[in-house]
């Protein structure tokens, strides 16, 4: 289903009205109400303040009453009053616009992230367009509808006063105007040039900001110690930062330069203008109460049009260029059921077969698999074996449905995989990746992420026992219910062999019919390495599963050994055979052989 907040079309301005007002109709109402009154309240204020003054020296003089001061103060009063309580009020109104704009807008962001296809995810061009389009989008939407109420704000406020002004000196306003039309083309062209600067300098700025990770992550500390990196890797996102930072200095500050000059000439004009003002002033055309406010006026005038006006339309500038990424970003292309939950129909599992399978990822040339062909069978152990790079990873991408732009046919059950929907291949498939997640969450939420349409609190305890987490739990202060991690202040942080264990029992615990473990132990030696998979095998039985790995300790454990070369099946067969054979897998497996001796 199409979120309207995020459907394919091109976003313009009015965006920053519409979305708003879909998501907190009320609480938008109420800025947009509050903006014009604001914007109007420094006229009246000008005229209330003329009156009051005026007839306060007329009073003094002796040509008015005393009781005639009474209204014009209480205009002020009340004036004062509203500014002072006004604050406190939009305060509580922006806070609950923010919180709203959070739950509907960034969920509906995070939606369209969460449904990309993964060749996007992979592509460094589309990777950052997405991390600048859903880095703070709340933010970036709050602040363009902030920005337009600014400019109505402004604008207001400019015409409301230029009418009291031109109506005393109609020249002056009209000055004032004229000069304010080039500052307004370097502001917008200033906007530009500072976004499409940011987009330069994120490239720099992202990979500054994982050098940081590096240096400053808890994960890193043994590494940091032992190697002592830290100075090397310290100048690297050195250089990266001051990259960064001067592509956008340079912008800003030729931005600013402009702004500032522009600005000198606008203060020279508004004392031109004051001294014009001393004319009338001393003719009696207008009472010294009025000279005061226009003079206040004028100097209030210029500051905006000259300055506040400008950055506002600056800004605006920012964020028009903001909305073509956000263009650009939702007609990316989605996985159709990408948030599917798995099927809740227990799927049984026959066969697997590959048929002239080529493959080769979006944007590149090279064929990572070419003319596959290879088929499996129910209630058998797999291993994948290869080097590096063989295409060993890429069949559980395809596996799974991540890629769909293959050449030939992948057939699950006799059945194209592409005729799956993405909840039955969720159903079909449980792997455990090398690059396994660690979620700082309590112990038994991390296993029962493996099974999302199921929580049983037993079950959980019967997988994380079987997978040989008895003793962590018992060491655990809250057992299951302990978070792991050092995000909370009572959380437990867990050795690598330990995670690697939570994500292998995350696996167990889901029913799917095929489980796959692509190198999620390469981090252990080998030994440790095939006592894990000996002990995923057992318990996995009844069960069809698929080790992937580039050591041959594990692949011993197999049914079926698959050596992967050239993006091809090269051998296949059990242990002993492919020894026999003394091809690519005896080779591999005399280079390995003193590993597990």
């Amino acid at each position: 289903m199409t979120n309207q907040f995020t459907d394919n079309r091109k976003y313009g301005f009015v965006d920053f009205l519409r979305i708003p007002w879909q998501i907190c109709p009320l609480y938008t109402v109420v800025k947009i109400v509050n903006q014009i009154v604001v914007a109007l309240l420094p006229s009246l204020q000008l005229l209330v303040t003329a009156k009051f003054i005026d007839t306060a020296l007329k009073i003094f003089n002796g040509s008015a009453p005393r009781g005639s001061i009474y209204s014009p103060l209480v205009y002020l009063m009340l004036i004062v009053a509203y500014n002072g309580l006004n604050w406190q009020l939009m305060s509580y109104i922006n806070l609950k616009f923010e919180m709203m704009m959070t739950r509907v807008y960034r969920s509906a962001i995070a939606e369209k992230r969460a449904k990309l296809e993964y060749r996007h995810i992979e592509n460094n061009d589309t990777w950052d367009l997405i991390n600048r389009t859903c880095s703070d989008p709340v933010g970036k939407i709050s602040g363009g509808f902030n920005n337009l109420l600014s400019a109505v704000y402004i604008i207001l406020r400019v015409l409301s006063l230029l009418v009291i002004l031109m109506a005393q000196v109609w020249w002056a306003g009209l000055t004032i105007v004229a000069i304010s039309i080039p500052l307004f083309a370097l502001a917008i062209k200033g906007g530009k040039e500072t976004y499409k600067a940011n987009q330069e300098a994120q490239k720099y700025s992202r990979r500054a900001d994982y050098l940081r990770g590096v240096l400053q992550s808890r994960e890193n500390v043994e590494e940091r110690t032992m190697f002592g990196y830290t100075d090397d890797i310290n100048k690297k996102w050195h250089e990266k930062y001051e990259t960064s930072r001067k592509i956008n200095l340079k912008v800003r500050l030729k931005y600013f330069i402009r702004m500032k000059g522009s600005s000198l000439i606008t203060v020279l004009l508004s004392l031109l203008i004051i001294g014009v003002l001393l004319v009338p002033l001393s003719k009696g055309t207008i009472t010294i109460g009025m000279f005061m406010g226009l003079v206040t006026t004028t100097l209030g005038l210029i500051q905006m049009m000259s300055w506040n006006l400008s950055y506002t339309m600056s800004e605006l500038a920012n964020n028009r260029e903001y909305l073509k990424d956000l263009t650009t970003f939702c007609a990316l292309t989605e996985t159709e059921g990408a948030l599917d939950l798995p099927s809740k129909n227990t799927l049984t599992f026959e066969s697997i077969e590959f048929k002239n399978v080529s493959f080769k990822y979006p944007d590149t040339d090279k064929y990572i698999l070419k003319d596959f062909n290879l088929r499996l069978e129910k209630n058998l152990h797999y291993a994948f074996v290869g080097v590096n790079g063989a295409g060993k990873t890429t069949i559980t991408k395809l596996l799974t449905g991540m890629y769909t732009n293959y050449e030939g046919e992948i057939l699950i059950n006799r059945k194209s995989l592409r005729e799956y929907t993405q909840a039955e291949l969720k159903g079909f498939f449980a792997v455990v990746y090398q690059d396994f997640a660690k979620y700082y969450i309590s112990l038994k939420d991390n296993i029962a992420l493996g099974n999302v349409l199921n929580t049983d609190e037993k079950a959980i305890g019967e997988v994380a026992s079987i997978i040989g987490l008895d003793d962590v739990i018992t060491n655990l202060k809250d057992g299951l219910d302990t978070p792991l991690g050092k995000i909370k202040e009572d959380g437990t942080d867990l050795s690598g062999g330990e995670w690697q264990k939570v994500a292998i029992a995350r696996t167990l615990y889901n029913p799917a019919e095929i489980r796959i473990l692509d190198e999620p132990t390469a981090a252990l030696d080998p030994v440790a390495e095939s006592n894990v998979y000996a002990m995923f095998g057992r318990i996995s039985a009844g069960k069809s599963t698929i080790f992937i790995t580039h050591r041959l300790g594990a692949a011993r454990l197999a049914d079926e050994i698959i050596v992967i070369d050239d993006g091809k099946v090269a051998e296949k067969g059990s242990h002993e055979k492919l020894l026999s054979q003394n091809g690519i897998y005896a080779e591999m497996f005399e280079a390995q052989r003193s590993w597990y001796q």
